[in-house]
């Protein structure tokens, strides 16, 4: 049943572009674009959750949104500078976020690239907050501005299966 559905949707297609006397093609391409379109708002959706996790604080939201795989991987301009696998990207994460109170962020030109169940989305960021150190009971408000690359999967609903995020110099 599932095989014969894009089947029926693309002879509805037809019809209706026969009857509005329109190019097929031209309809069957408007109808592909709207479905990708959903893919990439699911997409831009789950690096928001990601970079929110900032301001909730809710971290199961990290383990729900990642690849717990031995495919994911990540790496940033923050010591230490290795390729980390997710156990430890998640931990380190984890302690991001709550490390920073006030947290704030914007992404800014998001592109997104969909190669059929692989995603690639790279933008610009900015990041502010309190830097917080509890053993001194001190803080430092932060601005940084960078960039990051996702790399999601579709398996079968979108995963982030590698990160990179880094700052830009000034």
């Amino acid at each position: 049943t599932s095989k014969r559905i894009p089947t029926v949707l693309f002879e509805l297609i037809f019809c209706i572009s026969v009857v509005q006397r329109i190019d097929p093609l031209i309809n069957i391409l408007f109808w592909l674009e709207l479905i990708t379109l959903s893919d990439r708002e699911e997409i831009i959706k789950i690096i928001e959750l990601f970079f929110e996790t900032g301001k909730t604080k809710d971290l199961s939201v990290l383990k729900d949104i990642q690849l717990n795989d031995s495919l994911f991987s990540s790496f940033s301009d923050v010591p230490p500078h290795d390729l980390k696998d997710y156990k430890t990207s998640i931990a380190l994460e984890e302690l991001r976020f709550v490390s920073i109170s006030d947290y704030d962020y914007e992404i800014v030109n998001p592109k997104i690239s969909i190669f059929s169940d692989t995603a690639i989305v790279a933008f610009e960021l900015i990041q502010k907050g309190m830097l917080v150190d509890n053993k001194a009971f001190t803080g430092e408000h932060i601005t940084i501005e960078g960039r990051g690359t996702f790399v999601l999967w579709k398996k079968p609903t979108w995963k982030i299966i590698h990160i990179h995020l880094s700052k830009i110099s000034n």
